[in-house]
């Protein structure tokens, strides 16, 4: 029986790591990316506003 709860619990703290590997794989080839380049297009949308509204101040 001990040789059994030992695999048991090795062969779950595998598999819990897998999963969270993946999952941190995932958000940094796919989720972090998308996120920056929101970041990189809302800071062109704030420069443009900006450059709009000084270009018709006289």
């Amino acid at each position: 029986m001990k040789t059994f709860g030992k695999g048991f619990l090795v062969g779950t703290l595998t598999a819990f790591g897998a999963v969270a590997g993946c999952v941190y794989a995932f958000k940094k080839t796919v989720v972090e990316p998308i996120e920056e380049r929101e970041a990189v297009l809302d800071q062109h949308r704030r420069r443009a506003l900006r450059k709009r509204r000084s270009s018709h101040q006289g």
